[in-house]
């Protein structure tokens, strides 16, 4: 399951000066805020394993037992390098007898030929008869046939020959060793089990993650995100990926469906090793030199009256109206790409019909109950593919590429991302002590801070509301009005 984290460190200072600023009001029970700029970045978190994009099974053509093991485990091979060698005395024999029979097919040819030349000229001077040439004629073509099986035969026990000596079919490092000198081995091509494998190796100067992700926040990701990683081998170590694809087929474990999002990594340190635990980060959008605000300082506009009722405003005297004048157009789709609105937007509890938005959209509705973690919002960027399809050098080298280019970003598309904005109300209080609603945009959001697009200004002083305080309020009025129904409606009731 993936769970969402807010980085701000450019918050802690305006923090505590808000903090000291505010210790007046709540000894009179009202906490306040001061709107503060900062950073917002919204990242979907995962755990998984850290893996070689690709890893080779190497075995042996030849059978027989093995003489010389030049790897062990952790051992680092080029190309090409010695791995192993197999008692060659076999081959050896065979790669003999087909060299002999070789030079004897050659010298039966040579022979055919001047016994067919000699054919020839008896012929024209009348010396033997065509059956006999054609016989000469014959035999030649024979010791043709053998010369090619000679060579086709030597040819093949040249590679017999060959195969006993084993070499790395790519640089890498072993993982394992399965054999030790002495021991026997099986042919991987004349075996149908598919042979012994002598080691594992992989190259690591490229590694990957292997997570799952909840189904509900696939619509988050896209290939080509960065990704920051964690081991718990270096803590303070942050390697930074891209996902580099998300696959298709899902996974369905303890009745929750994940899909797999592979995120490949550049080792050039060496730290990582196969098989760690790795924390997984990636960066669905982010927000810089924004205004913020905490969640329970915003509510909906559905919740505004019972916001209103905690904090002592008169709702009757609430212009309603006028709350979202000069505030722009919202937007309620986005082009290109889509901010990502997490959990915890706007507090409260809405009926099952959104508020229009000035751009059209919708804000999101039907929410159980008071909450610090209102609607959800679906964060989209279009971000290009970063490494490629395929693994290896290549696709790394397009996943550099891709980084330093500054491609791969947090939700971006190729024609500019728009984030999506929502209607929301928050609560000015002023120099005197008064408290107004006053209507705001506001953008991303995590558990913790909301941004707000447009409405209010830094240094604004705003009422925070308890969550249980607006639930008790929601359920006031909801009794009030199932009261006042039945008194005008219901059957034996007042009329």
């Amino acid at each position: 399951m993936m769970r969402m984290r807010w980085w701000g460190a450019a918050l802690l200072a305006p923090m505590v000066v808000a903090c000291g600023a505010n210790e007046a009001e709540e000894e009179q029970g009202l906490q306040t805020w001061t709107v503060i700029r900062g950073d917002l970045r919204i990242t979907a978190e995962a755990t998984g394993s850290v893996e070689p994009i690709r890893t080779i099974e190497v075995t042996s053509k030849a059978s027989g037992e093995v003489t010389r093991l030049y790897v062990d485990i952790g051992d680092k091979v080029e190309l090409g390098g010695l791995i192993a060698e197999v008692d060659p005395r076999d081959v050896e024999n065979a790669f003999n007898q087909a060299d002999a029979d070789l030079v004897v097919a050659q010298a039966r040819l040579e022979i055919s030929q001047a016994q067919l030349d000699r054919s020839i000229e008896l012929l024209e001077s009348g010396v033997i008869s065509a059956q006999e040439h054609e016989s000469r004629v014959l035999d030649f073509a024979n010791s043709q046939a053998t010369l090619v099986r000679s060579q086709t035969n030597h040819q093949l026990a040249q590679l017999r020959l060959d195969d006993v000596i084993i070499r790395a079919p790519l640089a890498g490092t072993i993982l394992e060793k399965n054999v030790e000198e002495g021991q026997v081995i099986q042919s991987a091509s004349q075996n149908v089990s598919g042979g012994t494998t002598l080691v594992v190796m992989a190259d690591l100067e490229f590694m990957q993650v292997r997570t799952l992700v909840d189904e509900t926040d696939m619509g988050d990701i896209r290939a080509g995100m960065r990704a920051t990683v964690t081991v718990e081998a270096y803590p303070r170590e942050r390697f930074v990926g891209i996902v580099e694809k998300i696959e298709p087929q899902a996974l369905v474990q303890q009745n929750v469906t994940m899909f797999p999002v592979i995120v490949q990594l550049d080792n050039d340190s060496g730290l990582l090793r196969p098989g760690m635990n790795a924390e997984v980060e990636i960066e669905l959008a982010e927000a810089i030199g924004v205004l913020l605000i905490p969640n329970n300082a915003v509510v909906t506009p559905e919740d505004l009256q019972p916001a209103a009722m905690v904090l002592g405003i008169d709702v009757e005297a609430i212009d309603t109206d006028g709350l979202f004048a000069g505030l722009g157009g919202g937007s309620g789709g986005t082009a290109g790409g889509r901010g990502s609105g997490r959990p915890g937007a706007v507090q409260g509890q809405s009926g099952n019909s959104g508020a229009d938005t000035p751009g059209g959209g919708r804000l999101a509705g039907d929410q159980t109950g008071a909450r610090e973690g209102g609607g959800r919002g679906r964060g989209e960027g279009g971000g290009g593919r970063g490494a490629g399809g395929g693994p290896g050098r290549a696709a790394s080298d397009s996943m550099r590429a891709l980084m330093a280019s500054g491609q791969a970003r947090p939700g971006e598309g190729g024609a500019g991302p728009q984030r999506e904005t929502k209607r929301g109300v928050v609560f000015v209080t002023s120099e005197d002590g008064t408290i107004r609603p006053h209507g705001v945009l506001i953008g991303l959001n995590d558990y913790n801070y909301t941004e707000v697009v447009s409405g209010l200004e830094e240094g604004d002083l705003i009422a925070l509301i308890g969550a249980a305080d607006l639930r008790a309020s929601q359920d006031e009025m909801r009794n009030r009005g199932r009261n006042s129904n039945s008194f005008r409606g219901g059957r034996g009731g007042f009329r």
